[in-house]
């Protein structure tokens, strides 16, 4: 598996889907939810993937709200 380092693409497509998926439903409504921090019992290879994915990439607009942060002040 390669892993992204830099600038995060946005895709709307994706960020819909994230918050509609049945697969998300499902396991909200059946009360299987973990608290977070614990996603490596459910995946952990998924998990680290994720960490390691978080850390050398950033999201775009992250970075404009920041900026953006910085001239207000």
């Amino acid at each position: 598996m390669k892993i992204k380092i830099g600038l995060r693409k946005p895709s709307l497509r994706r960020r819909i889907g994230a918050r509609t998926s049945i697969k998300r439903q499902v396991v909200h409504r059946a009360g299987l939810k973990k608290p977070r921090g614990y996603g490596w019992v459910r995946d952990p290879k998924k998990y680290v993937y994720n960490k390691v994915y978080q850390r050398t990439t950033f999201d775009i607009f992250k970075l404009i709200k920041k900026l953006l942060k910085k001239q207000k002040k």
